[in-house]
């Protein structure tokens, strides 16, 4: 019970002096001035908190040391308190979680009513649903490229958004430069193996914070399955590839990858009684374990949240 007033009282203080530091840059500002939402959904992303937080007393530690996962980074959204990592700064390749950032940057810097057709130059892997000639609504794309991981589409969006991948490429390290992801760099707008291609658990994590404050980013990889239509008429069905979000309750996203080199990967979040947890787990054994051990992570994250009274 003390160890709970003690927590509680720490992170109250830690919330107060987030919100002083706020108010200070406020005050700061010109009169009148007041932080935009891009400046503050900036901002949280820098609310982390490895110090604060004693998990000791909570069980499954035992079980946590059985996962297959390479690395991993366990966050409470709301205080920034990392609940659970492993490797979590360790450079690493991160598959087709490298799709978040070319959603985001999609959603962004684009008109989502334009035409895309998948070209030649898109037409790359062609192991993806698209098929050379398909035309789409931009907006359909990218929930087709979000919800089956379609490499293609990938392509297409970059060349579409970027004028060409390079391009693309270019402004999705701008981003992560901007978003503080100090061990990240993008090779390719969908993942495939680059030894150039990498990044960690933890920039991961900052990633996710971000883009699930967008309200169209939130929307497409919370939704489990969607008839998209393609502009001649067709209609395609996907079914998203995080099963969590049919599994796991509270799950509210995000993304899956794999490639031989990444292993089997899985950016999540969930949110249970008003509290939101954010998870990137990189390198698992198969396919199976990196849902099993991400639900394992979250049923912890919230265990640790009740017991220290959060």
């Amino acid at each position: 019970m003390h160890n709970r007033k003690v927590m509680r009282l720490t992170t109250s203080l830690f919330i107060v002096v987030l919100v002083g530091l706020i108010s200070c840059s406020q005050a700061r500002a010109p009169l009148g001035y007041r932080l935009s939402f891009e400046e503050m959904r900036r901002a949280h992303i820098d609310l982390v908190d490895t110090v604060t937080l004693r998990t000791d007393s909570i069980g499954a530690i035992e079980e946590l040391a059985l996962l297959t996962a390479e690395s991993w980074m366990l966050i409470d959204d709301s205080t920034g308190l990392v609940i659970s990592t492993k490797n979590a700064n360790r450079i690493a390749c991160m598959a087709s979680i490298t799709k978040i950032m070319t959603c985001l940057l999609a959603l962004e810097n684009s008109n989502l009513d334009d035409s895309v057709y998948i070209d030649e130059d898109s037409y790359i892997s062609k192991d993806s649903r698209v098929k050379l000639g398909d035309g789409f609504l931009l907006s359909c794309l990218i929930d087709e490229m979000m919800l089956v991981s379609d490499n293609d589409a990938a392509y297409a969006i970059a060349k579409h958004v970027g004028g060409d991948t390079l391009r693309f490429c270019e402004m999705m390290n701008e981003k992560a430069a901007y978003l503080g992801m100090d061990n990240t760099h993008f090779a390719n707008p969908n993942g495939i193996p680059n030894i150039d291609n990498y990044s960690s658990a933890s920039d991961l994590v900052r990633l996710c914070r971000y883009a699930m404050r967008d309200s169209l980013f939130y929307n497409i990889v919370s939704t489990v399955e969607k008839d998209i239509p393609l502009l001649d008429g067709r209609h395609m069905s996907c079914h998203n590839t995080n099963v969590l979000l049919s599994s796991y309750e509270g799950c509210i996203g995000i993304k899956t990858g794999f490639t031989r080199q990444a292993g089997y990967c899985l950016a999540s979040a969930a949110t249970r009684n008003g509290r939101t947890l954010y998870l990137v787990l990189l390198g698992s054994r198969s396919m199976k374990t990196r849902f099993t051990e991400s639900a394992i992570l979250l049923d912890y994250g919230f265990r640790v949240l009740d017991k220290n009274g959060l």
